[in-house]
This record gives C-alpha cells, structure tokens and sequence, in this order.
C-alpha cells in the first residue's frame, strides 16, 4: 500500500500564477496579470547582485543578518520583530502553520489574496471567508461578527489584492481593540507603497502582541524574481515564524538586491509616484468608459466584469494584454496591472470596444 498523503494536501487547490503576455497584432505583447513593477532593478542592485554571485559556492547567511538590520533601522523596530522569507506569502504559511492547525479557523475577507485558502488549508484549519462590501472593500463589521471560539488568525488586506480598496487606519485600530486578544491579526501590506489616501491604515503603528504586517520586495521595489518578504511583529510571533522557516531560505543574491534596494530608495520613490499616476489615469479612463472601478491604492486596478468576464479577457488577450481573470461568481472580474504606459494606452483602447 503506498504512503497515505494528508487529506488536507491532497485537496489542495492549484496556485494559479498570472500566465505570460499572448502575442497581439504587429507582435504587441504586455504582461498585466501578475502586479509586477515594470521598471528594471533599481541603481545598484544589478551590481550588488552579481557580486553575491561570485559567492554562490556559500551558504546565504541563515540570519539575513544585513536585511534585519537595514529594515530595523527603516522601520525603527528591534530586529527581533522581523522574520525574512522567500516572499510575504511564505512567510504567511509560516506563520499560519506556528499558529493555527485542526480544529481552528481562520477568517478572512473575500475576494482576497487567492493565497490565503491555500495556505490555511495547508495548517489543517478551516477557512472562514467574508463577503467584501458594495466597495470591493473588507466589510470589517462582518469579519468581527465571523468570529467564533475556533477562530485563531483574521486576516486584512489593504490595499486588499485584486479589487484595491484601502481599510481605514482608524476603524481598523478599533477592530483590533475590540478583537479578543489571543487571536492573532494579520495585516497583510504587500501593496503598502502605492497607497495615497490619507485614512489608508498604517499596519505598523499598529504592531502589538497579537498583530503582524507582512511586506514584500515583490511589486514597489521590483525584486519578483528574487522572492523576499518580511513580517514585523511581536518578537515572540517573529521568533515562532523563523522556527518555521526553512534553514537559508532567501539566497545570497536576494538578500544583497533587497540590501542594495533599500538604498535606492529615493529612486524608488520615484518611480512609485509615476505608476501611481499611471494607476489613476487608467482607472479614470475606465471609468470614462462607463466601467465599473473601486478606488485603488496599489498598482492594478479592479474591473467588475461579471459574467462578462471570461469574454473581456479573452479580447485582452487577442489585443496582446494578459490580464487576470477571476471568472467564479458572485463577484466576477478582472484585474489589470498597471504596466508601461504604452500598455495602459492600449489598456484603455481595448476596453473601449467592451462597451
């Protein structure tokens, strides 16, 4: 009889990355389905990173040691209140699996990161989903009303990824006082650069005892590739996601790019502020076109397409422009990544012909 794998394993469903960019008239072709930066690394990266290289025969270091360092002084927290991982999204399994397990829940607003039922099914808990609101933003009140006895982990999404509405820094500061407080609050932030509003929630003035913020290198500073995220929380929620963590987890070359990337912040800030402008103007036109688009604070935005929404995407695709569809009821749509201008333009003349 062959090894029994976990019935918890063997359910889970598929991650569905973004699929590459199909090839448009004329040979056009752009990449919107994953939220990536479409900027090249930025000044100094390419440098640190092949000098890393040169030590490949070497074990990253297992502390990420000059990454805590440079995040702490950042952020002005101890370095016992970062844990580092191959994304924020590893970090989130790790932190589940030192957290919850059979038995427990963990809730969660829906629709959200596609990431979150897998990597609460992977624990053996069971996923609580809630409703978003009219605004495809997280409905606060409901996720509160969700929580039951078995409840371990509530997730928050802000920017909430893939419809882009912020949670308000006040409301959600309240939500956590009234949240008992052994259940652990996850503010999920990997989209945190591109907010502008100035209610957007402010996950690490609000880091405490039963709260983390997940981060990523991933979208405003371009490092995709190289999968580096980080969690600043209570120091014994950070210690229990680094003894989950696999041993050298994040390699040499990511750690030196994400070093080199904090350096070349000012750049960075740049470049953030001219997709930022980009990310209205694309939501505008759409909305021009008498489209449906929630306010956005990250790099994509959120076209309600319903049941429509197999059928736009596909003449995304004939145009040279993937975008990700979500096809399952009740709230069907597509999300388009904010990309080169010229992919926005193009973005714009598509949907045009939707309408």
């Amino acid at each position: 009889m062959p090894p029994q794998i976990r019935s918890a394993i063997a359910s889970v469903p598929p991650y569905r990355p973004g699929k590459p960019a199909p090839s448009g008239p004329g040979g056009v072709s752009f990449k919107l389905s994953s939220n990536e930066n479409p900027y090249p690394p930025l000044p100094g990266v390419l440098a640190a990173t092949q000098a890393a290289c040169e030590r490949m025969n070497r074990y990253p270091d297992m502390a990420n040691s000059e990454l805590i360092v440079a995040l702490a002084d950042k952020h002005q927290v101890g370095e016992d209140q970062l844990a580092i991982g191959t994304g924020s999204v590893a970090v989130l399994y790790n932190l589940l699996q030192a957290l919850a397990g059979e038995g427990d829940e963990v809730v969660y607003p829906w629709r959200s990161f596609e990431a979150y039922p897998i990597a609460v099914q992977l624990t053996g808990a069971r996923s609580v989903q809630v409703p978003n609101g009219p605004d495809a933003g997280h409905d606060l009140e409901a996720l509160r009303r969700a929580v039951t006895p078995a409840t371990k982990v509530i997730m928050v999404c802000t920017p909430n990824n893939p419809t882009g509405p912020i949670v308000d820094h006040d409301r959600l500061a309240a939500f956590i006082d009234d949240v008992p407080d052994h259940i652990m609050i996850v503010i999920d932030e990997a989209y945190v650069e591109f907010g502008t509003a100035p209610n957007r929630a402010r996950g690490l003035e609000l880091i405490g005892p039963n709260v983390a913020s997940l981060r990523t290198f991933s979208k405003a500073y371009g490092l995709a590739g190289f999968r580096v995220g980080y969690c600043v929380a209570d120091p014994a929620i950070a210690g229990a996601v680094r003894a989950a963590s696999a041993p050298f987890g994040v390699s040499l070359p990511a750690q030196a790019a994400a070093v080199a990337s904090l350096a070349a912040e000012d750049e960075l800030l740049h470049r953030v502020q001219e997709l930022i402008k980009e990310r209205d103007t694309l939501a505008d036109g759409l909305r021009q076109l008498g489209l449906t688009v929630p306010d956005s604070q990250s790099n994509f935005v959120w076209l309600a397409a319903g049941d429509r929404t197999a059928d736009w995407a596909q003449q995304f695709t004939a145009a040279g422009l993937m975008v990700r569809p979500f096809v399952d009821a009740p709230d069907a749509g597509l999300r388009i990544t904010v990309g080169e201008p010229e992919a926005n333009r193009l973005v714009l003349r598509t949907a045009a012909e939707l309408v």
